[in-house]
C-alpha cells in the first residue's frame, strides 16, 4: 500500500485543447491538497515533468481516445491504470458521462475505481530473416501503402498459407481497436473481454478479402511483396518497409489497464457513441 506521503498521479494532457489543460490544472490543485505528487505530460502550472519509467498509482487522462493511447505509451511497463475522463466527445475507452473534479478526485483518493485488462498486440519485423524492429499497439497494426498504388501482401496463420492480397492496407486490430480503424474499414465489433484478434483487408482485389477473428495464440505473418509500404501501429510508431520484408503479429503477454469509476457495460458505451436506436426500450 501506499502511504498518504508517496501517492502520486500522471495527468495526461491532450497538448492544444484548451479545455484540457484547464481542467488539468483543476485537478493538480485539488490532488495535492490531498497529498500526491502530480506529473503531466506537458506544462502545467503546479505538475512536475514527467520522465518515461517514473511510476505513479495512476495516470489521469484529459482528452480523447487518442490521448489515452499516448498514455498507454507512458505508463504500460509499470502496469498503471489509465482513467480517462470524458470532456465533451463520447469515446471508447473514456467514461461516458461527464464526471466533476471532485467526483474523480475523490474516486482517486479513495481508491473507488475498477480496473479491466485489455489485450495488447505485438509484432516484430524482419528484413533479410533477421528481426530489425519491434514493437506493441493497443488498438491496431496497419501494414499500408505510401503512395497511390496499392500494396501486394502475402498473409499466412500459424505457418500456413492464407491469401494474397493487392490492397490499400492490411489491418491487424486488438479488440479494443476493434472500433477504431478496424471498424471503420468493415470489420467486426469485438467486446473488450473477449480474447481475439482481428484481421482487415482493406479495398483488397481479390475473390475472398473478408474480415477474420482468429485466435490469439495464433501467429499471424503478413509478407511484403511490393517495393515499399508503411508500418503503422496506433498510430504512434511508423517504419518504412521494403520488399520481401516480414510483419509478425502476434497477442502481447502484456496487458494495458483501463479505469473506470462509474460502471457501464460495453452495450452502452455503443449507444451512446453511435446514438443508436433504444428508446421505448423496456429491459
Amino acid at each position: 500500500m501506499m502511504s498518504a506521503e508517496n501517492r502520486s498521479c500522471l495527468l495526461v494532457v491532450h497538448p492544444y485543447r484548451e479545455e484540457a489543460k484547464s481542467a488539468a490544472m483543476a485537478f493538480a490543485v485539488d490532488l495535492k491538497k490531498n497529498g500526491f505528487l502530480v506529473y503531466s505530460n506537458i506544462d502545467i502550472a503546479g505538475a512536475l515533468n514527467f520522465t518515461n519509467g517514473f511510476k505513479v498509482e495512476i495516470a489521469l487522462v484529459l482528452g480523447g481516445d487518442g490521448t489515452i493511447l499516448r498514455a498507454a505509451e507512458l505508463v504500460r511497463d509499470n502496469q498503471t491504470a489509465i482513467l480517462g475522463v470524458n470532456l465533451g466527445h463520447v469515446g471508447f475507452l473514456a467514461e461516458i458521462e461527464k464526471p466533476s473534479i471532485a467526483e474523480v478526485v475523490q474516486a482517486i483518493v479513495n481508491k473507488d475505481y475498477k480496473t479491466e485488462d485489455r489485450m495488447i498486440l505485438s509484432y516484430k519485423l524482419l528484413r533479410a530473416g533477421k528481426e530489425i524492429a519491434s514493437g506493441w499497439a493497443l488498438n491496431e497494426v496497419t501494414i499500408e501503402r505510401n503512395d497511390h498504388q496499392m500494396i501486394e501482401v502475402f498473409a499466412q496463420i500459424d505457418h500456413r498459407p492464407l491469401s494474397r492480397w493487392g490492397c490499400d492496407a492490411v489491418i491487424c486490430a486488438t479488440p479494443t481497436g476493434s472500433t477504431a480503424y478496424a471498424f471503420s474499414a468493415g470489420g467486426p465489433v469485438v467486446w473488450p473481454e473477449v480474447e481475439a484478434l482481428v484481421l482487415v483487408p482493406l479495398a483488397a482485389h481479390a475473390l475472398f478479402s473478408r474480415p477474420m477473428v482468429v485466435s490469439p495464440k495464433s501467429e499471424i505473418v503478413v509478407d511484403l511483396e511490393s517495393d515499399s509500404a508503411d508500418l503503422n501501429a496506433d498510430g504512434l510508431r511508423r517504419i518504412k518497409l521494403e520488399l520481401n520484408d516480414r510483419v509478425i503479429l502476434t497477442s502481447d503477454r502484456s496487458d494495458v489497464k483501463l479505469a473506470h469509476i462509474k460502471n457501464a457495460n460495453f452495450a452502452d458505451r455503443l449507444v451512446a457513441k453511435f446514438r443508436l436506436p433504444v428508446e421505448g426500450w423496456r429491459g
